[in-house]
């Protein structure tokens, strides 16, 4: 069995593959590759890998034919930097630490992170002045690595994790993808020096945290990496102290990009459209008045969610690799054992097809009966089956505590003259550059 079977993208340059049109604008030509076929090939260098494009080949690597699959090659680059947490396990340790780690994310438990959520949400909107011109990308990558931080460490004992969370994650965040994507043969140059200065301070302080929080007695403690501490399967075993900080690892970069750019996206689309926002402010009111956000004000603010999820259809994550570990049929083409396979949720919720004016803002493609509407497969923001990300909801409910916390005391508006903010290609297409001035609602 071979891959020469399956359509090659077009563009390909002799011994460079389809790098060089990826590298021009990588955004772009993923959205592009759906409409030269639901299955591809391309070339990243002499390394062949299938490209599936289409909400029936998506839903068959990520649902229906999952076993057949494992992580590839981006996440065997990325282990000896971020460990071997949820993200990168497979397998039994992927179950038995998922099934450990779910209760962590349970009701009982966000309702004790909102207020974590709500206190740093007040402390960010607290510290802004009228007439105000904030960076918002920074602000709310700040923002988001402090909440994070916040629920992850105990106040007494985490602070020098906090400090070198903020300092080392933004290096190691911006640089990422490009150091897991670069030949192994280049990873002794001195432009990764940075990179691998933060990641192997930062673990190096995680560890210490986790031998201070573990002498401690962790026992009783809400904070995360307390109850990694204390959590045991049903042989009565725990988590080892390596595993504990591959998880934190992994809470903290799935954690932090994701709600940031989110959090920055909604409010550039919502400077522009007015009479979006002036609805949220109403149900805001109408729903928590005065109060901290709840997670149980969460179903009551749509309108919020509605706007999220839109950012998230429009901006959300780039890419995902899978191997296969057997021979496997994928939208009627054969591929082998040991192919690497690429899918892109941002391509794939860009698709003309499944989304009609695939680029325009809109919220109300998520109004109820539009969802209702729509195939499940058609929306992959987090993943799908086994592999979904686990704390999808924690992300959600800080982005909507800190949206409507931001909105009912503060209207966003670009800078004038300012240019629009454009997609950076990262985990996520997160928003370059987005200078806005801050002005107070009414008397604040």
């Amino acid at each position: 069995m071979s891959l020469e079977a399956i359509p090659r993208a077009k563009g390909r340059v002799p011994g460079l593959g389809h790098v060089p049109r990826l590298v021009r604008a990588p955004l772009r030509v993923l959205s592009s590759l759906h409409a030269e076929g639901p299955v591809l090939r391309l070339d990243i260098g002499t390394m062949p890998v299938v490209m599936v494009t289409s909400a029936e080949t998506v839903g068959e690597v990520l649902v229906k034919k999952a076993r057949s699959f494992r992580k590839g090659r981006l996440f065997e680059r990325v282990r000896p930097l971020v460990g071997n947490g949820l993200a990168n396990s497979d397998g039994s340790q992927h179950m038995r630490n998922r099934r450990l780690i779910q209760p962590m994310f349970y009701k009982e438990r966000l309702e004790g992170y909102a207020d974590v959520m709500n206190e740093r949400a007040r402390a960010l909107a607290d510290s802004w002045r009228d007439g105000q011109v904030v960076d918002v990308d920074r602000a709310m990558g700040a923002h988001a690595i402090e909440t994070l931080a916040a629920t992850l460490f105990s106040t007494d004992i985490g602070a020098p994790a906090v400090r070198a969370v903020q300092e080392d994650l933004p290096v190691i965040l911006n640089s990422m993808l490009l150091r897991a994507l670069a030949p192994k043969a280049l990873d002794r140059l001195p432009v990764w020096r940075a990179f691998d200065r933060s990641a192997a301070r930062m673990r190096s302080v995680i560890d210490d945290v986790i031998t201070a929080t573990r002498a401690s007695d962790p026992e009783g403690r809400t904070d995360l990496l307390s109850l990694l501490l204390s959590a045991r399967d049903d042989t009565g075993a725990g988590l080892t102290d390596e595993e504990v900080r591959d998880e934190l690892t992994t809470m903290l970069f799935a954690g932090t990009e994701t709600t940031a750019s989110a959090l920055a996206w909604a409010l550039h689309h919502l400077s522009r459209l007015p009479d979006v926002e002036a609805a949220l402010l109403a149900e805001i009111d109408e729903s928590t008045g005065d109060g901290p956000v709840t997670l149980a004000d969460v179903p009551r603010l749509p309108g919020i969610t509605r706007v999220l999820d839109e950012v998230i259809r429009l901006h959300g994550v780039v890419s995902l690799m899978r191997r296969t570990n057997e021979a496997v049929t994928i939208g009627g083409y054969d591929i082998p054992a040991e192919t690497e396979v690429l899918l892109s949720p941002y391509a794939l919720h860009r698709h003309p097809g499944l989304y009609p004016d695939p680029d325009r803002f809109d919220p109300d493609r998520w109004l109820p009966e539009r969802v209702a509407a729509r195939p499940r497969e058609h929306v992959v923001p987090f993943g799908a089956g086994n592999r979904k990300c686990i704390g999808d909801r924690f992300s959600w409910l800080e982005a909507t505590i800190t949206l409507a916390t931001i909105l009912r005391r503060w209207q966003l508006r670009p800078v004038p003259g300012s240019k629009p903010p454009r997609e950076a290609t990262a985990a996520m297409a997160h928003p370059t550059r987005m200078p806005m001035v801050v002005r107070r609602r009414g008397d604040g």
